[in-house]
C-alpha cells in the first residue's frame, strides 16, 4: 500500500515509520473475521484494515477528525490480526503511532483528558490503586451487582518461604493492578520456582511496565516507565539474574518489546534490548524445567484455559499454557474462538464498557461450554474481566500452586465459588 505523505509528515520520523508500516498491508481482508471489534459491529472502520486506511488518510492529508479517533479508540490492541496477517503487518505498532498522531490533531475535551490522565496515573501506581481498591472492597457489599463483579474480594495471603542458598535467580515484575488486586499470584510464582531451585527477586524501584501509558497515546510517559525499570533491574542483571519474568502476560508482552521501543534512545537502546532478550513468561520458565518435584494434579475436574491475547498474539505462545497443564496432569478442555479477546484489554473495559461486556459474554459462553470446574488465565485483566460467574476464575499459577502443594485438597476446587478458585483468597 503506497503512501504520499502530507507536508507536515513528509520529513518526520512518525511519517516515515507510519508509511513503512502501512506499506506491508496488501488489503487482503483476512484480518476482518479474526477481529473482535469487527465481528461485534460489522463496521469495517472497526477492523484492522479499516483503521489502517484511516491512519493512511491522516498521513496523506495531514488531517483527522473525531470519527478517526473514535474508531482507533475502539480497537482492543489484541493483535489477533497480526497472527492472521499473511504479510507480517505490524498493526500494533501502527495503531500506537496513529493514536498519538490523532491525539495531537483532534484534542479531547477537558473532561476526557482529565479522566484519561487520572486513569493512567491511578492504574499505573500500585500503592494509589491499592488504596482505592481497599475502599471499594469495604463498600463491596453495598454495590450493585454490575459493579460488585468488578471489585475482587480481598485476598488472604499465606507466607512465602524461599529456601536460602539457591544459585539460580530470576527477577519478577510485581505489576500494578495485580500487585494490589491479586498478590497471591506472585506468591504462587515464588513458591513454585522455589521448589524448582530458583529464587525469585523483586526490584523495589521497578513499577508499571509502561503499557498503560503507552497504549493510551502517552508514549513518552510509557518510555519513562521502561527506563525506570531498566535502571531498577540492571544491578541484578549485572549480578547474574538469568531471566526477567512477569506473571501478567500483558506486562510481559511490553517488556519483550522494550528493545524495539527504546531503539532510538542511545543511552538505553542496548540495555533495553538485553532486558527484552532476558524476558520469559512463566509458562516458558516452567516448560523448560524438570517438573518431577511437582506431583501431578488429580481430582480437579475439567479445566478451561483462557489464553490471553498478550500471550498468544503478542508473545506468540498460543498453545504452551494448555500443553503445560496437560503435561502436569490437568484435564484441559478445548473451547471455541480461543483467538478472540475477552474484552478486558487493559483499560478498554473502563473506556468502552458496552463493547467490553459483549465480548466478555461471548468469551464466557465459549469457555463454559464443556462445564469446566474452573477457568484459568494468565493475565490479571482477563482474570478480573471473566470473574463473578458461577464457574470459578483464577490465575493458572495459583491453581498449580494449590494443587501441587496440597494435592489432597485439590478436590475442593471443584466447588464453584471456592475462595481459592475465584482468586479471592489464598489457602
Amino acid at each position: 500500500m503506497h503512501i504520499e505523505l502530507a507536508d507536515n509528515y513528509r520529513h518526520t520520523a512518525e511519517g516515515r515509520v507510519g508509511a513503512e508500516l502501512i506499506s506491508a498491508c496488501v488489503h487482503c481482508g483476512f484480518c476482518l473475521e479474526t477481529c473482535p471489534t469487527y465481528l461485534d459491529r460489522r463496521d469495517e472502520r472497526d477492523s484492522p484494515r479499516g483503521r489502517i486506511y484511516l491512519i493512511r488518510q491522516l498521513l496523506e492529508t495531514g488531517e483527522a477528525n473525531s470519527n478517526t479517533r473514535r474508531h482507533l479508540d475502539r480497537c482492543l490492541t489484541c493483535r489477533s490480526c497480526e497472527t492472521t496477517c499473511p504479510s507480517g503487518m505490524e498493526y500494533g505498532r501502527l495503531l500506537d503511532l496513529g493514536r498519538e498522531l490523532v491525539e495531537a490533531q483532534v484534542p479531547r475535551s477537558l473532561s476526557q483528558r482529565s479522566f484519561r490522565w487520572l486513569l493512567r496515573h491511578t492504574v499505573s501506581r500500585p500503592q494509589l490503586f491499592g488504596v482505592l481498591l481497599r475502599i471499594g472492597q469495604m463498600l463491596r457489599p453495598l454495590l450493585p451487582v454490575s459493579l460488585k463483579r468488578q471489585v475482587p474480594e480481598r485476598q488472604q495471603r499465606r507466607p512465602v518461604l524461599q529456601t536460602p542458598g539457591h544459585t539460580r535467580r530470576m527477577l519478577l515484575l510485581e505489576g500494578c493492578v495485580q500487585a494490589a488486586a491479586t498478590p497471591t499470584t506472585n506468591d504462587a510464582a515464588r513458591r513454585l520456582l522455589n521448589r524448582l531451585g530458583i529464587t525469585l527477586h523483586s526490584a523495589q524501584q521497578a513499577g508499571c511496565c509502561g503499557a498503560v501509558h503507552y497504549h493510551l497515546a502517552a508514549r513518552d510517559d510509557g518510555r519513562d516507565n521502561m527506563r525506570r525499570n531498566i535502571d531498577a533491574w540492571w544491578p541484578a542483571i549485572a549480578d547474574g539474574a538469568e531471566a526477567i519474568v512477569s506473571t501478567a502476560s500483558g506486562c510481559g508482552a511490553l517488556i519483550a518489546e522494550y528493545g524495539a521501543l527504546l531503539a532510538d534512545d542511545p543511552a538505553y537502546a542496548a540495555k533495553a534490548q538485553h532486558v527484552s532478550d532476558l524476558h520469559r513468561d512463566m509458562v516458558q520458565v516452567l516448560e523448560a524445567e524438570d517438573l518431577s518435584a511437582l506431583p501431578p494434579a488429580t481430582g480437579i475436574g475439567k479445566v478451561a484455559v483462557h489464553v490471553p491475547c498478550s500471550l498468544q498474539h503478542a508473545l506468540q505462545l498460543p498453545t504452551q499454557l494448555p500443553d503445560l497443564l496437560r503435561r502436569l496432569g490437568f484435564d484441559v478442555v478445548p473451547g471455541r474462538d480461543g483467538h478472540l479477546c475477552c474484552g478486558s484489554a487493559g483499560t478498554y473495559s473502563i473506556l468502552e464498557p458496552a463493547a467490553s461486556q459483549r465480548l466478555r459474554e461471548r468469551k464466557l459462553h465459549s469457555l463454559t461450554g464443556s462445564s469446566p470446574a474452573v477457568i484459568v488465565t494468565a493475565n490479571i485483566g482477563c482474570q478480573l474481566q471473566l470473574g463473578g460467574t458461577e464457574t470459578p476464575v483464577m490465575h493458572w499459577l495459583e491453581l498449580l500452586d494449590t494443587c501441587t502443594a496440597f494435592p489432597k485438597a485439590s478436590t475442593e476446587l471443584q466447588a464453584a465459588g471456592h475462595p481459592e478458585a475465584t482468586g479471592s483468597q489464598a489457602s
